[in-house]
């Protein structure tokens, strides 16, 4: 049994009594006197090797920015912008709406609370 397949049967094992992966990391990166992080890709590792992939995600690196990147990248990121703009637009339109509506309600049962109120004062005011 590989290091990686018995932190993963362990972690496993650990996460069914009630832990979280988290814990389990931390007990058996104490245990092993490794690092959480290494515990946690040997685990992760283990995990992704079952699933039919490799121990290590493939990473592509750019080698180089090329003026149309640059370009796209911001093009991408006003664009972001613009539509963030958008959605501020449609939140402040809505908490004015409800403004709006908390507004209308107690402006129409203002007087109803406020004679209610007044009632209760004379009441006081008869029984002293």
């Amino acid at each position: 049994m590989s290091k990686a397949q018995e932190v993963f049967e362990a972690v496993n094992a650990i996460v069914e009594k009630g832990e979280t992966k988290a814990n389990a990391f931390r007990q058996l990166a104490e245990q092993y006197g490794q690092p959480v992080d290494s515990v946690r890709g040997s685990y992760y590792g283990y995990s992704r090797k079952q699933a039919g992939g490799t121990s290590r995600p493939r990473r592509t690196k750019r080698r180089e920015t090329t003026p149309a990147d640059a370009v796209e990248v911001a093009v991408d990121a006003l664009t972001r912008s613009i539509e963030s703009i958008d959605h501020e637009i449609e939140a402040a339109k809505e908490r004015a709406e409800e403004a709006a509506a908390e507004y209308e309600s107690m402006k129409a049962s203002a007087d109803e609370r406020k004679e209610t109120i007044q009632k209760k004062i004379d009441t006081l005011k008869s029984d002293a």
